[in-house]
């Protein structure tokens, strides 16, 4: 991302002043979404209440715990919840996915100290109880995929092991134990560089997704470890198969494999999420930021929305304020184009989860701010007809009015559409106004309002007569103070049932109220604000 001052490019920065480091931030107009997760912290109806006013775009619900009692509960209350309060907020169900950990222990406490420099056998008799010469391993095939010299990583990493030897008939690998630690049960456990030949979907992902997912009508799948095309292909069949292909499927990026297939998996997607936790463990800590990058820039191109995810305000778990390195990090992943950032135990488990998305939302909109438009519309046209060479026909719409927009100093872009292509076609090439989508799909909007930069939405009982419903947008702008009669609009549109495509600009005047907005399906003009939160 450029946050230049002038068309032509020169250091960033160049739009920073004293004034704006010093004076208020101001929330109203923010377009980075914030994915919050679901957890015992902030799952009450009165809580999930605060976090909408505080800046939610997505609830997610994390499937390595609870269960399908546990999880509906929290999402009947959320369903009310957005109801009461006018909110298109979507539902993304995060699968587990595969996991190799480590084994049961014999001691009583269940917890054995291992001293640096000693040798630790890792053997995949998983009925194996442990002690501190010898653990058991989940993976049946530990023994034949690694290979003396490579790195084993225990706990999240606070346990590192390299492998000295291995015994396929045994199926026993001799290990040096690099750091001294203390390690209890059933640890999770990486190997870096190694195609790990597990199922990307378990029996209860399947089951997740099916009974939970498509019954309960999440709006996104996120799917743990990702790590080719046909991985993608096989959700989505899945989906299809179970009346879900409505639901977008997030491809988590977790593992050198899934980098190596990137480009395949990013054809295939509708979205991407950098799972940084993981990630890291994979590939040298040092090098995450610019796997980071790569990934986001290339959904850019593509136009496909990019959550950026894992230890963004960590520390708020336990504190109330963040560290200065964690707003940095936020306000990095904005600069670098990312559509959403994501709040873990930060929501779920911490006191502090109101502080957290005030936090977060607040940081995000300092970055937005310092963002050139006009100069990064041009580099995102450069950089797609590079890699693509043309572009479909609602591209090529969304794009002008875009263009338009800045031209002509327009105040909003209108987009109709039935499935939120079109939206996505609009943030995509990401204007400097607010963009808001008008549908009769309830799922579309709330997957628009979910992860696509910039987009609101509003919920009409149908588009077949598209001159009362811009005419109702019209009306609604100007009676709600949100814009003044003379404001200029762009009102985009593609091919649906009884429309052609249109682009044109509209100068407002009163306006017509013609009933058409659905209760509760959005709250863009109802405080006459930019985004439906507060400012706090």
């Amino acid at each position: 991302m450029l946050a230049n001052t002038k068309v032509n490019a020169e250091l960033t920065g160049g739009l920073i002043t004293l004034d704006k480091i010093v004076r208020k931030t101001d929330t109203k107009q923010r377009r980075t979404k914030i994915v919050c997760t679901m957890g015992p912290a902030s799952w009450s109806s009165e809580n999930i209440g605060v976090l909408m006013d505080s800046g939610m775009n997505v609830a997610r619900f994390n499937f390595s715990h609870g269960d399908h009692e546990g999880h509906g509960q929290v999402l009947d209350r959320l369903r009310e919840v957005a109801m009461v309060k006018s909110r298109n907020i979507a539902v993304m169900l995060d699968t587990k996915g595969p996991e190799i950990r480590t084994g049961m222990l014999a001691a009583e406490n269940k917890k054995m100290e291992l001293t640096k420099g000693e040798t630790l056998i890792l053997t995949t008799d998983y009925e194996f109880k442990g002690d501190h010469t010898k653990l058991a391993c989940s993976y049946p095939s530990l023994a034949t995929d690694v290979t003396p010299g490579q790195q084993i990583l225990v706990a999240d990493g606070s346990l590192v092991l390299t492998v000295l030897t291995c015994d396929a008939d045994k199926g026993e690998v001799a290990c040096r134990i690099e750091n001294n630690a203390v390690l209890g049960e059933r640890k999770n456990m990486n190997l870096p560089g190694v195609k790990v030949g597990l199922p990307t979907f378990t029996e209860k992902d399947v089951h997740d997704i099916v009974e939970f997912g498509v019954k309960r009508g999440v709006e996104f799948i996120a799917a743990s470890f990702i790590r080719k095309a046909e991985d993608v292909k096989k959700l989505k069949k899945l989906l299809e198969d179970n009346g879900g292909g409505h639901i977008k499927i997030i491809s988590k990026i977790e593992n050198q494999e899934g980098l190596e297939n990137f480009d395949e998996i990013l054809k295939e997607t509708d979205a991407v999420m950098v799972a940084r936790g993981d990630l890291g463990m994979e590939i040298p800590a040092s090098k995450v930021f610019l796997a980071q990058k790569m990934m986001i820039r290339k959904c850019n191109i593509a136009g496909k929305p990019v959550i950026t995810a894992t230890q963004m305000l960590e520390s708020m778990i336990t504190n109330p304020r963040p560290t200065r390195a964690e707003c940095s990090d936020v306000a990095n992943a904005v600069m670098d184009g990312t559509d959403a950032v994501m709040l873990s135990g930060e929501t779920a488990n911490g006191p502090y989860f109101e502080e957290a998305v005030t936090v977060m939302a607040r940081t995000v909109c300092e970055a937005e701010h310092n963002v050139n438009h006009r100069l990064l519309f041009r580099t995102l046209i450069n950089s797609i007809m590079a890699d693509y060479g043309s572009m479909t026909m609602g591209e090529s719409m969304s794009s002008s009015a875009v263009k338009t927009a800045i031209d002509i100093d327009a105040k909003l872009i209108v987009v109709l559409s039935d499935s939120g292509k079109m939206a996505n076609y609009v943030a995509r090439f990401r204007p400097g106004v607010p963009a808001l989508m008008v549908s009769s799909n309830l799922v579309a909007c709330r997957q628009a309002s979910g992860l696509m930069m910039g987009m609101h939405t509003i919920l009409v009982d149908s588009l077949e007569d598209s001159e009362s419903v811009i005419e109702e947008v019209n009306y609604e702008l100007v009676n709600s103070k949100t814009m003044c009669v003379g404001d200029k609009i762009i009102v985009v549109a593609g091919r649906m049932t009884g429309m052609k495509e249109q682009l044109r600009v509209i100068v407002l005047n009163e306006g017509k109220s013609h009933g058409r907005l659905v209760e509760g399906g959005g709250l863009f003009f109802n405080r006459g604000m930019m985004l439906s939160f507060s400012s706090k």
